[in-house]
């Protein structure tokens, strides 16, 4: 059994700081770095690709819609042909830090609004897949396992990755509560570990209902914004271990 463990990191902006970048980048094995359309600037960027490739850590390009006030966790209604664009603009930004860095992009997901966007939203899941496609075709694309997104990136011979997260709650049709709605994070770092072993060796997650649902995830999302982001993925990562389970990058 063997599962990769991502964060969402590079998520300050100048002065504005969100989360530990340093402490997270030991504990998981891809990291998500934000382009700077919904967090991140190039201080940042460059700064946390540094990190990662010292720490051999893979980089991933986190792309999002050009919202830093709403921290892209509000959908836009963005024109697929400019969607292409703002998702290659993003990719292209981070890669040029990592080679900078000694390394380089090694697959894309997306952020947030955009993120929940593509599981339904045809449109807005071919750009994002077509941006892919123009960028490098070989890079894998992350997302939520079912979902529009990795629909269309399979059709586009574009490798996928399924993800699940650890402490998000599912809803029966296996799609994220949102955040809106009592309940969407689970806080307790036991809890969250003990789902993400039982994601990793069955492949499946309780939803809200109590139904269980099948994710049969390649890579777990710990995010590194909540209260206690750093223990409780040092947690995951010790119960997977416990549980037998490798921790060690897809790509």
């Amino acid at each position: 059994m063997r599962i990769d463990l991502n964060s969402d990191l590079g998520e300050g902006f100048g002065v504005w700081r969100l989360g530990d970048d340093e402490a997270l980048l030991d504990v998981v094995t891809s990291a998500n770095v934000a382009c700077g359309f919904h967090a991140g600037d190039p201080t940042v960027m460059r700064r946390v690709c540094a990190r990662a490739v010292e720490r051999g850590v893979v980089i991933g390009a986190q792309v999002g819609y050009r919202d830093l006030a709403g921290f892209g966790r509000r959908f836009l209604d963005v024109d697929p042909a400019e969607l292409v664009n703002d998702v290659l603009y993003q990719i292209a930004a981070l890669d040029g830090f990592a080679r900078v860095a000694g390394g380089r992009v090694q697959y894309v997901k997306p952020h947030g609004a955009l993120y929940n966007a593509t599981v339904r939203h045809a449109g807005q899941a071919a750009a994002v897949v077509e941006a892919v496609r123009l960028y490098d075709p070989s890079l894998p694309i992350l997302g939520l396992p079912g979902s529009e997104l990795l629909r269309q990136a399979a059709q586009a011979g574009i490798p996928t990755v399924a993800e699940a997260f650890a402490d998000r709650a599912y809803t029966p049709a296996g799609e994220l509560v949102s955040r809106r709605e009592p309940g969407a994070v689970i806080h307790d770092a036991e809890v969250v570990a003990a789902r993400c072993v039982r994601m990793a060796t069955t492949g499946e997650v309780e939803a809200v209902d109590g139904t269980v649902v099948k994710i049969e995830p390649r890579s777990i999302c710990v995010h590194g914004d909540t209260p206690g982001a750093v223990a409780m993925a040092r947690a995951v990562r010790v119960a997977l271990t416990a549980a037998g389970v490798e921790v060690a990058a897809f790509t």
